[in-house]
């Protein structure tokens, strides 16, 4: 887990600015890439981790609600946790916390804070809150949904409960929190084969419900043989547009390239992959492997923001964006600070059963 809290990246090392790059292009060479950050920039050691994304110009004007954010973060005692398809500005600058959904999740739990703004999709603020009850979550757009959680409802899973008796109910976390409270266990891309394993031995069951993504189930199969997994239709609007025939294309044009997917991706798409794991795993890859060239088969953010971290590694950048994770922007967070809104409330009666699901799946390690 990266910690980018503000105050302490004031004490990195001196600034350089990177130069930008295309999105759908590869990163230019390392020793070419960097150049001083102007010392009148305000921010600059900001500056320096978004630079391939806005211009000295522009900065000024985001360095401005930065810094608002950042007061108010004091004012409220707020926390802004970060997902790793969130805005390179946003991502590199206000969030305390990112991570995937499994790492936000577990953060949530120990987080100290009176407040939690969520910059990332409505179900990951549910989630936060269903963690903290006693505190106030804010979701800055409620507008920023998810095809995957809007793909199933709470009576779907009373049906599909009906229609396998005694079968247990895994649901992904990119769901709501009605859902989450006819579940069994949650899981996510992280920790999927882990849950799964572990409800199979836990229930003494060879059958699971797996739900509502049907790419990550008919994923986590292929490493589950002796489970029967029963998937849902629903799927990530982001991972689905990736083709076998899209690989294929980015090798042939980026020799010697690693490819690494998310399981959201079509089997098909996986089957290309050098390495299929969940952001966070993505992350770790490029992190131990040091691939001299790599591209990631995900929402196109991510690439942004792993290569700050990393600028001896050429980035190729397919960009596929998530509609929704964009909906959260910088002027977003600092209203939802300013105002206090939008404040995220669950039914008493549904936080129960869901918060159970979640809880059983960190449980699990």
């Amino acid at each position: 887990m990266l910690d980018l809290n503000v105050a302490a990246r004031r004490d990195a090392a001196e600034p350089v600015i990177a130069s930008p790059a295309i999105a759908g292009s590869a990163s230019p060479d390392s020793s070419r890439a960097f150049a001083r950050v102007p010392a009148e920039l305000p921010l600059p050691h900001l500056y320096a981790r978004v630079s391939r994304h806005i211009t000295p110009a522009e900065w000024p004007l985001v360095a401005r609600e930065v810094e608002a954010i950042e007061r108010l973060k004091r004012e409220r005692n707020a926390v802004v946790l970060g997902h790793n398809y969130q805005a390179p500005e946003i991502f590199n600058t206000v969030a305390d916390i990112v991570g995937d959904s499994l790492a936000l999740a577990r953060e949530a739990v120990t987080v100290d804070a009176d407040v939690i703004v969520m910059a990332g999709v409505h179900f990951m603020a549910e989630t936060a809150k269903l963690l903290n009850p006693a505190k106030t979550v804010l979701i800055p757009d409620t507008r920023a949904g998810c095809s995957l959680a809007e793909s199933i409802t709470a009576q779907d899973i009373r049906l599909l409960r009906k229609h396998y008796p005694g079968v247990p109910v895994v649901t992904y976390v990119n769901t709501s929190a009605e859902v989450k409270a006819e579940s069994d266990y949650c899981c996510t891309s992280g920790n999927a084969v882990k849950v799964v394993r572990h409800v199979a031995k836990e229930w003494g069951v060879k059958r699971i419900l797996m739900l509502p993504d049907e790419y990550l189930a008919q994923n986590v199969q292929k490493d589950v043989p002796e489970l029967e997994l029963i998937a849902w239709k629903g799927h990530c609007e982001v991972h689905e547009r990736f083709t076998p025939q899209d690989i294929r294309d980015l090798r042939e044009a980026h020799p010697g390239v690693v490819v690494l997917a998310h399981p959201e991706c079509p089997p098909d798409v996986v089957a290309e992959a050098d390495y299929a794991g969940s952001t966070a795993g993505m992350a770790d890859y490029v992190r131990d492997e040091k691939p001299a060239r790599v591209v990631l088969i995900t929402e196109c953010s991510m690439a942004d923001n792993v290569a700050v971290n990393h600028p001896d590694i050429e980035f190729v950048r397919p960009c596929n964006l998530c509609p929704h994770m964009r909906r959260i922007t910088l002027p977003a967070i600092r209203r939802a600070l300013e105002t206090m809104t939008t404040q995220v409330e669950i039914d008493p009666a549904v936080a129960g059963r869901a918060r159970l699901a979640v809880e059983r799946m960190l449980a699990i390690r």
